[in-house]
């Protein structure tokens, strides 16, 4: 890990609701952090598939929120400052598990306490659980490390004020067509650069776009004083 990433990046990729595109943003900085940092681990937390286990198998490894011992698992390998990056895919049906975990044992005071950054990445809809939810995360995560991800594939159009007020991140949405060739389980971000290095074709475009979005929060995170 270069000396400047100081701190140990915890990625928590969530949302309440189902078909939010979550595990496409789970995929995407899960490749995107193994190609900056040359190792990442992500944690899938899921009851549905195709999950981030079947795309990424051998940087992917199961978890559970559902019981004392589960949970206690996870936290462990969360809180350690080991310089490797996490990310975790987190199910909708295991949202309010996890968080209520967070806030009964202090995670991101604790977090802070061993140089551990974590980040919330929110992937909203327009139901009104997910501005909900949002709000009540607002309650225990600091506004700097609570991100709303304006996927245009499911926000159509303006961003309601309960998001657009914090911090967000934007992902244009690509056409149907580029949408089922992505979604495919062979697919890799990364391979596709280092296939199609014509940086005109518009996937190569939208997959850049996104690591540099990454990129830029990774530096801001890692860098910033516990």
């Amino acid at each position: 890990m270069s000396p400047s990433l100081s701190r140990t990046p915890v990625y928590i990729i969530c949302s309440p609701r189902p078909f939010v595109g979550k595990t496409l943003i789970a995929r995407l900085l899960t490749e995107f952090l193994q190609l900056q940092r040359g190792s990442v681990v992500a944690f899938d937390v899921n009851v549905k598939e195709p999950s981030l286990l079947d795309y990424l198998p051998r940087l992917t490894e199961t978890a559970e929120v559902d019981d004392t011992f589960g949970k206690m698992q996870l936290m462990d390998r969360l809180i350690v400052d080991d310089g490797l990056a996490k990310v975790i895919d987190l199910g909708f049906h295991a949202f309010d598990e996890f968080f209520q975990m967070c806030a009964e044992i202090g995670f991101i005071k604790e977090a802070a306490r061993r140089r551990v950054a974590p980040v919330v990445l929110f992937m909203p809809d327009a139901d009104r659980n997910s501005a909900r939810a949002f709000t009540s995360l607002q309650d225990f995560i600091p506004p700097r490390q609570l991100i709303a991800i304006d996927n245009e594939h499911v926000m159509h159009g303006e961003l309601p004020r309960v998001f657009a007020s914090g911090r967000v991140v934007r992902v244009r949405a690509l056409p149907p067509f580029l949408k089922t060739y992505i979604d495919r389980l062979s697919f890799s971000f990364t391979g596709y650069l280092r296939a199609e290095p014509d940086a005109s074709t518009e996937l190569n475009q939208w997959i850049r776009k996104n690591y540099t979005s990454f990129r830029d929060l990774e530096l801001e995170m890692t860098q910033a004083r516990a």
